[in-house]
């Protein structure tokens, strides 16, 4: 493979692949061609020669770059979202690529990256490679600095906390309100241990570019830190379904300006902050009418 030309033709080739890989890694569309272009970096830089399975390579290479990007996430301090006053034209970045995030993230399905989420970076990576995309446990081994036996521990931990959130369409509806509801009742009323043991240990919060705008953090981690996050802040929460399950808007001048979407098990897994009005727009929301039940 001395050829530049014929190198950049194979990578190509196999850059649909290696987004795939990415975006279960990262959960963004746009983070995961950030790392598919950076791990194009690292090819042109490798001595191509000694390259006997480039598709393996490039999928361990990409795997390398994402877990090495999932680390510096986890190692970032989170500073909770005070909400802010909503402008009506935030100043921030839209995704590269919209239509392919979207598609992206339906093939992936939002609940799955999610739970993904709640996984430590490791755990990611070794679920991700292995139990998605194949890659031996000896492969995997040599990025991580873990033996093969050590490694299918891990991926037997992170599969069962994926089957575990894979079960959440099943959860019975009413119990997921119920467990929205009694979180939103919480927050209002500034109880810290309640919220707390209504969050999952593992939860995960994420906001989307435009609440990051107006003044979230991309990402809040753990039971604790999502419940000071919330703590006395849902007074303008509403209940409302969005996309058939239970969650929450806040309406600001007869406008909804965040919607959150919550993954419950017994717990809540996971929140997701929408700001984006034309995300917004895309949502099934439905107001939740106590009378109507």
């Amino acid at each position: 493979m001395h050829d530049a030309d014929l190198l950049a033709r194979r990578f190509e080739e196999h850059r649909p692949h290696l987004r795939a890989v990415a975006h279960r890694m990262l959960g963004s569309g746009v983070e995961a061609e950030d790392a598919v272009q950076d791990t194009w970096l690292r090819l042109t830089r490798a001595q191509t020669d000694g390259i006997d399975n480039l598709p393996g390579w490039l999928t361990t290479a990409v795997g390398r770059v994402c877990l090495d990007r999932l680390r510096s996430r986890a190692a970032r301090a989170e500073q909770p979202w005070d909400g802010g006053d909503a402008t009506d034209d935030p100043a921030v970045d839209a995704p590269a690529d919209p239509e392919q995030e979207a598609v992206l993230t339906e093939s992936v399905g939002r609940a799955l990256l999610v739970v993904l989420d709640t996984l430590a970076p490791t755990e990611r990576f070794v679920f991700v490679l292995h139990d998605l995309f194949a890659v031996s446990f000896d492969e995997i081994a040599a990025v991580v600095d873990r033996s093969p036996a050590a490694l299918r521990q891990i991926a037997s931990r992170a599969r069962r906390r994926v089957q575990l959130g894979g079960e959440v369409r099943e959860t019975d509806p009413t119990r997921q309100r119920q467990v929205v509801e009694a979180f939103l009742a919480a927050s209002r009323e500034g109880r810290f241990d309640d919220l707390v043991t209504l969050l999952d240990p593992h939860v995960v919060l994420r906001a989307d570019p435009v609440a990051v705008g107006m003044g979230s953090t991309a990402e809040t981690r753990g039971a604790a830190a999502v419940a000071a996050f919330f703590n006395g802040r849902a007074e303008g929460a509403v209940p409302a379904y969005v996309d058939a399950a239970p969650g929450a808007v806040v309406v600001i001048r007869g406008r909804t300006r965040i919607v959150l979407a919550f993954i419950v098990t017994d717990r809540i897994i996971g929140i997701e902050a929408v700001a984006d009005p034309e995300h917004i727009a895309s949502l099934d929301l439905v107001p939740d009418d106590p009378a109507r039940r």
